[in-house]
């Protein structure tokens, strides 16, 4: 079995975190999101795969190169072109479009093949969907989990008879509109005769194009129900969410790097931590050369990318500070996504550096002095002591 890695969109509801990074390369427990589902292929033997890439496609390319790291050999196919000033223009031409372009070139798609969205943690059977897909004669099959109904909104959710055929599709259906609960994960499994199907030279989608003309067909399509895990970072709440359930232990095969100094806590090397008056409750990891400054209280689960600062009495409360974050003295953090020049909540709010300092950011010694005192004239009279 060969794999695709679909790698080209630009992932605008995960920014500020996509402004300088492609999708895919979005670090959990510090390393890409990609890397995980390449070594989950490796895992199962797939030794070939592309990955079609555009928006920030060198960013991918340098990290993963021919993939022997990985025990893996890795192509890349670009969608875009080069303009009349020899700038690199990325085009993306859809995930099916794309999937042709690649059989176009070079005839990839000579045996049955995976395609996986490159957004996505997954621990899925591999052998077993290939096996359930063989049995059933299926020219293409897509990877459902079953959501709760309350969530189907979030998704394109699956419709299928009592042997599994594909019916019909709806895209975030109203709950009550709802014909199922089983999500399309964007895991997807190909013979070769389908890349016959797409047309050449034109934006065409897996799931709003291909997939529908199959179901037209009555092409041999089926969707699988598994059970597994399957987390889908699709915007910066998701990416929050799930780096809060991987600190936590949630999500099975994914340990904290660094050195565990005690309970809850792992550190990188040459991390400097001065202890007088500082609170640390776990799980927290601080990476390589950080340095926190007497009288921080940090509050798990928390990640701190490597070279960062958290200056003296500053308060981070369940938050995620990518590399060489920088905290100035007394500013409370709590439940943000540190990127850059950007903080973003947990609800997907985004405030800019030139905000830092004011309320969006908060103080931290105004917040223990209300804790500790209230508002009011208890505050203006704890102040003034």
């Amino acid at each position: 079995m060969k794999a695709m890695i679909l790698a080209a969109g630009k992932g605008t509801r995960v920014r500020p975190l996509t402004y300088d990074l492609p999708k895919p390369m979005i670090p959990i427990l510090g390393k890409p999101v990609m890397a995980y589902l390449v070594e989950h292929l490796a895992k199962y033997g797939v030794r070939d795969i592309m990955v079609n890439v555009s928006y920030l496609h060198e960013k991918i390319e340098e990290y993963f190169g021919e993939g022997d790291q990985f025990g893996v050999q890795i192509g890349y196919s670009f969608e875009g072109y080069t303009n009349d000033e020899g700038e690199v223009v990325p085009q993306p031409i859809g995930s099916a479009g794309g999937m042709k372009k690649i059989q176009q070139f070079g005839g990839f798609f000579d045996e049955t093949t995976i395609v996986l969205c490159g957004d996505a943690l997954i621990d899925l059977d591999l052998k077993s969907a290939l096996f359930e897909h063989k049995r059933k004669g299926a020219l293409a099959s897509v990877i459902t989990k079953e959501v709760p109904w309350d969530k189907v909104s979030d998704y394109g959710v699956v419709v299928t008879d009592e042997h599994g055929k594909v019916l019909s599709f709806q895209e975030k259906p109203k709950q009550a509109d709802a014909r199922s609960n089983f999500a399309s994960t964007g895991i997807y499994i190909f013979e070769p005769q389908v890349l016959d199907l797409i047309p050449a030279d034109t934006v065409f989608d897996i799931g709003t194009d291909l997939f529908p003309m199959m179901v037209e067909q009555g092409l041999p399509f089926y969707a699988q129900k598994r059970t597994y895990n399957w987390i889908d970072i699709g915007s910066v709440t998701d990416f929050w969410t799930v780096s809060q359930s991987v600190l936590m232990g949630e999500v099975a095969q994914m340990e904290v790097p660094g050195l565990q100094i005690a309970e809850g806590l792992w550190v990188g090397l040459n991390t400097q931590i001065e202890w007088e008056g500082t609170i640390i409750e776990g799980p927290v990891y601080i990476g390589s050369g950080c340095h926190i400054e007497a009288g921080c209280h940090i509050v798990g689960p928390t990640w701190i990318g490597h070279g960062s600062h958290i200056c003296a009495g500053a308060e981070v409360i369940r938050s995620v500070l990518f590399e060489y974050t920088r905290i100035s003295p007394d500013v409370y953090l709590d439940e943000k996504v540190v990127f850059k020049e950007y903080s973003v909540s947990r609800d997907g709010e985004m405030v800019h550096v030139s905000a830092f300092g004011n309320s969006e950011w908060g103080n931290a010694r105004d917040r223990r002095l209300k804790r500790r005192f209230g508002n009011g004239h208890k505050l203006e009279k704890a102040n003034a002591a």
